[in-house]
């Protein structure tokens, strides 16, 4: 088995001429994803990142990071978030107390994770305990999805931060075409920050895209 470096604790494996990307990790299995070794396999059809990643976009996430997680559900990404920010932190959001309870296994196995059971459009409600962030990573299936990056950004970014939304178009307007709705999402996005880039993520991912943005300098 071949494995090259991605970034920091990211791996692609290879394996029988089949590609996996994986992190590198001291803890088990979350989610039913194999273990390979010192690797957990990150699988992307279950995590936008991961498509991301797979379809050929990398963001440099530093090791260091404090991260901003928001829409964390029941940790499947935020697993492997914690593996590349070993000596940083992750601030994870998720509203769905169901959810919620399986990611708190997590939290616990896990100290560089604090899980907060919040609703990501009110970051007032925790701007207590979450310190400014160098990345802010979104998730969030909602109408007013981009309104939630945006005022989450404004409390928690760092001058010189960046984030990355995965949108889901459907969620925004179910009855306009995907591809409009991403093209009104990149030019609000671009009001406020830079966009660096943009990309759909299928096949992992119908109608969805991500945008890597950077705070304005």
């Amino acid at each position: 088995m071949n494995a090259k470096k991605v970034i920091h604790n990211v791996y692609m494996l290879e394996r029988d001429g089949v590609r996996i990307l994986a992190t590198k990790s001291k803890y088990g299995s979350h989610y039913g994803e194999r273990k390979i070794g010192e690797f957990r396999e990150w699988i992307p059809s279950r995590s936008k990142l991961s498509a991301m990643f797979m379809k050929g976009y990398v963001i440099e996430i530093k090791p260091n990071w404090k991260v901003l997680y928001l829409g964390a559900a029941s940790g499947t990404t935020v697993s492997h978030v914690a593996d590349i920010v070993d000596e940083g932190i992750v601030y994870a959001v998720e509203y769905s107390a169901k959810p919620f309870a399986k990611f708190l296994e997590l939290a616990k196995e896990r100290k560089n994770i604090i899980p907060l059971l919040q609703d990501a459009s009110k970051p007032w409600k925790y701007s207590g305990i979450v310190e400014k962030v160098d990345f802010i990573y979104q998730d969030i299936a909602q109408k007013n999805q981009i309104e939630i990056f945006e005022d989450n950004a404004r409390f928690f970014l760092k001058e010189d931060g960046e984030g990355v939304i995965m949108v889901k178009a459907r969620s925004i307007d179910s009855t306009a075409e995907p591809e409009e709705v991403f093209k009104q999402v990149i030019k609000r996005l671009k009001e406020s920050f830079k966009v660096v880039a943009h990309g759909s993520l299928e096949p992992y991912h119908k109608d969805h895209i991500y945008v890597h943005v950077k705070m304005r300098s």
